[in-house]
């Protein structure tokens, strides 16, 4: 087999096919529209699968959904993981993704959870294989790109390996399945808005959920699902009907989740296994099972320290043919108006402290934050900042590190200080992320850094992971 190529000659299907039959370690490297995935084999079978677009934003993502049967998964452990792994840049992270055959620094902190005894071998593998599974149905998406094949220097400690073709017939049959929502929907990453005419009252939306419509603001499906626990097709099946009557928008993906490949219907079913297209046409299983089951639906275990593949979720049918159950009102049309959760439920969600003395990051953050329904108060003065703080109670605090008059580090010590402010996310919003930034950061009780400049989906990202 060719070490390098172009994806218009041979396909991603095809390439890991070919692999599956290769004895020899080795990392899969493939490049296009600027993001890079990683595919990490030894002997015919998948170790890891990465791609260069928010990987950390991923690894939090799936975490989350363990913590729910794994108490010891803490906000504050996943904080902590992030501090301790997460490249300082996006730029350095695409880098090191393309250059380094080295373990890829989420790897290293899922290796690390093991060690410290948050993970389980058994769920870690659990983990990494729906952290795979996600990776591997975006790289099936690709048409043009190029590939190489790398030797992998250094060995990664073994928490599983994955069967190839077990991954691709799961992935195939969750692409079908987001086949019926085209073109309405084009990415799981793509952000939900609610839009009803004034004059409809709640009773007329009785599919919705009060915590969907409260956390329908400027999040994408994909981290929607997480905050309500839900698997992402799931989701979209009930948001459906209402982007067809028009009652929800959709706005395209924030960057840079922008760059993956989206779903497009014509494009797929030319690459799809037709023979798998009427075998998976069967009801969602329950996302919603505790772990030990999860682990327990596994197919049988063919080497020690290997966790097979989850079995196969099965696929309702088409949301199109179901329309009728989900129906919203015929009562409702157009012009729409723009909801936000205050609509809803009387109280915005949450309350967010922002501490900076510059003018423009305050009016930004609030731009950002205020749109999406967040109650802001904005703090210009550094050396008042304590007294507003406690007056105000908020949910989150963004702290500029650098301030005149008492720098971030000391604000921040004397907030946690306070028994009341213990618990409460602090975010220090600053260009500095060195090394000796995170260990003081740490020493004084930072939750996290927001790096200027920051973009909205960036701003936002720092929310879901805090306050959700």
């Amino acid at each position: 087999m060719n070490n390098s190529g172009e994806f218009t000659k041979l396909r991603p299907i095809s390439l890991l096919r070919q692999l599956s039959n290769c004895s020899d370690s080795t990392c899969l490297q493939a490049l296009s529209n600027s993001v890079s995935w990683s595919i990490y084999l030894e002997q015919g079978r998948i170790t890891y699968a990465t791609h260069s677009v928010e990987p950390f934003d991923r690894l939090e993502r799936h975490l989350r959904r363990l913590s729910h049967q794994i108490p010891l998964l803490t906000s504050e452990v996943r904080v902590q993981v992030r501090l301790m792994f997460e490249p300082d840049s996006h730029a350095q992270l695409i880098e090191d993704d393309i250059n380094s055959r080295s373990h890829p620094p989420e790897y290293q902190a899922i290796s690390w959870l093991v060690s410290q005894q948050y993970l389980h071998s058994t769920q870690a593998a659990v983990l990494i294989q729906e952290l795979v599974q996600e990776v591997i149905e975006s790289f099936l998406l690709i048409e043009e790109g190029t590939y190489e094949l790398a030797e992998t220097l250094e060995r990664m400690p073994r928490i599983c390996r994955l069967d190839v073709e077990k991954i691709l017939e799961h992935c195939q049959v969750r692409l079908q399945n987001w086949q019926a929502f085209v073109p309405q929907i084009s990415s799981p990453y793509q952000r939900p808005y609610l839009l009803i005419n004034s004059k409809i009252e709640e009773k007329d939306l009785p599919k919705l959920q009060p915590a969907l419509t409260n956390w329908m603001k400027g999040f994408s499906l994909c981290h929607l699902a997480v905050i309500l626990n839900q698997d992402e097709i799931q989701l979209a099946r009930i948001l459906y009907p209402y982007i067809l009557k028009g009652a929800i928008i959709l706005h395209e993906a924030d960057p840079p989740y922008d760059k993956l490949p989206k779903i497009f219907e014509e494009r797929y079913l030319r690459r799809a296994t037709p023979t798998l297209l009427p075998k998976f046409i069967r009801e969602l299983v329950d996302t919603k099972k505790e772990l030990n089951t999860t682990v327990n639906s596994y197919l049988d275990i063919s080497e020690e320290n290997i966790v097979p593949v989850q079995r196969l979720p099965q696929i309702s049918p088409s949301p199109k043919e179901n329309f009728q159950e989900a129906t919203i009102s015929n009562s409702i049309n157009p012009p729409f108006q723009i909801v936000t959760p205050a609509t809803v439920t009387a109280q915005k969600a949450h309350k967010i402290v922002s501490v900076d003395d510059s003018p423009t990051i305050l009016k930004e953050i609030s731009r950002f934050l205020e749109n999406e329904n967040f109650s802001v108060v904005t703090i210009n003065d550094p050396l008042k900042a304590v007294l507003s703080i406690i007056r105000h109670k908020p949910d989150l605090i963004l702290l500029d590190l650098n301030m005149l008059g008492i720098d971030g580090y000391e604000l921040c010590r004397i907030i946690r200080n306070n028994s009341r402010f213990q618990k409460t996310p602090i975010i220090f919003v600053t260009g500095n992320k060195g090394i000796i930034d995170k260990v003081k950061a740490k020493l004084v009780g930072a939750s996290g850094y927001l790096t200027k400049p920051f973009t909205r989906a960036e701003l936002l990202k720092i929310v879901f992971m805090h306050l959700t």
